[in-house]
């Protein structure tokens, strides 16, 4: 029941700026941590920023003063913008519980394609 439907990704040059869109429906995402993760290929999925219910941020060092996370509980959406980008960013974006039990642990959706190249 629970769906998480990202969105906002695309193709962008290196230095370039995306912001990714979260929209959660059959849960309420006030109470929970949530996370941005991405995979990329051949390589194993990794929390790339988290946000609590408080507004606390944690952001992986590789995308640090880069990456912003938010979330507007009201509309019940999670955000990810991202500034300076670099190909090693290229990955599929996917949003997540990001502590305990995840909302999506056996598929995790089709997430959002971040490609960075010039």
């Amino acid at each position: 029941q629970v769906q998480l439907v990202e969105s906002g990704g695309g193709l962008v040059q290196p230095g370039g700026s995306l912001r990714l869109s979260c929209t959660a429906s059959g849960v309420m995402l006030g109470i929970y941590t949530m996370g941005w993760f991405r995979q990329a290929p051949e390589k194993q999925r990794e929390l790339v920023a988290s946000i609590t219910s408080g507004d606390r941020t944690y952001y992986r060092d590789s995308v640090k003063g880069r990456f912003s996370i938010s979330r507007d509980d009201d509309k019940n959406m999670v955000y990810l913008q991202m500034n300076s980008l670099k190909p090693s960013d290229t990955a599929v974006y996917y949003c997540n519980r990001a502590e305990g039990t995840p909302f999506l642990y056996d598929y995790w959706g089709q997430g959002t394609q971040v490609t960075v190249f010039s």
